[in-house]
């Protein structure tokens, strides 16, 4: 390893909290930090080990991401799909009621919503054991209406993978949107065709993100193949006859790769 590398690893390890169950502002293993240090990669020794996490698709827009501690996650949470086991953290969005709940479970511990019912964009930032959560605010169009700061895309930091929700995206992402998303390892995809967005549209994102895994959901009665063509050859398709992926930083595809889970 050269030097360089071993001080930016040593002060990504040093970056890490030390609390648990916390909101708070730390630094994102996710985002270009490099950028900082020109020619420096940046390696976590702490999250690097290849440790798996699971993640299974429960219905709809709710994929359920369990954690090497155990840290269940639903996303896009309704109470339709991934009650059970009651997951620990929820994540929700406020296109629609199939993408939130207004009388979650009390027992689920952490409870996210996508959006601010004070107003202005929700802002989250909180470690829960191994995962660390954030989210960068979007735009919706409800009911016809475009809302400002309606929709966040959720990410999970956990076992040295970035793990992205696009959530109900609704519009273009800009520059800053990208900048704050970071890199994104896998990243959950509505492809409906235009409930949320155009496919034109949502593939420009997927293909911009660079993931090396995608997965679609949200697709109703969109013919998967409308959504994979856009993608292009860059991107090999894997059917799986699973609904769970059991995925690790050592364990990425060598090529992007579009993962159609059972179900989906």
């Amino acid at each position: 390893m050269s030097a360089f590398r071993l001080i930016a690893s040593m002060f990504a390890f040093l970056l890490m909290p030390l609390a648990a169950h916390a909101q708070e502002t730390r630094p994102s293993t996710c985002l270009a930090m490099a950028e900082a240090l020109p020619n420096v990669t940046f390696v976590n020794l702490q999250l690097a080990a290849g440790e798996d996490v699971t993640i299974t698709y429960a219905g709809h827009s709710t994929y359920i991401i369990e954690t090497p501690a155990g840290v269940r996650i639903a996303t896009d949470f309704s109470g339709a799909y991934g009650t059970r086991p009651t997951p620990d953290v929820i994540t929700m969005n406020k296109a629609h009621t199939t993408h939130f709940t207004s009388s979650p479970d009390p027992a689920i511990e952490h409870v996210l919503r996508g959006w601010n019912p004070d107003g202005g964009p929700a802002e989250h930032s909180l470690m829960v054991d191994d995962v660390y959560i954030r989210n960068v605010a979007t735009d919706i169009n409800r009911y016809g209406v475009m809302e400002k700061d309606g929709n966040s895309i959720f990410i999970f930091e956990v076992a040295g993978l970035c793990i992205g929700h696009l959530g109900h995206l609704h519009h273009r992402l800009e520059d800053s949107h990208y900048a704050a998303i970071g890199r994104l390892d896998v990243v959950m995809v509505p492809v409906d065709g235009g409930l949320t967005m155009s496919l034109d549209g949502m593939s420009e994102i997927a293909r911009r993100l660079s993931s090396s895994v995608i997965l679609p959901m949200h697709r109703h009665t969109t013919p998967l193949d409308a959504f994979t063509r856009r993608m292009g050859e860059g991107f090999d398709l894997d059917f799986r006859d699973s609904r769970s992926l059991t995925v690790s930083l050592t364990t990425l595809p060598q090529r992007p790769t579009i993962v159609v889970l059972e179900g989906v």
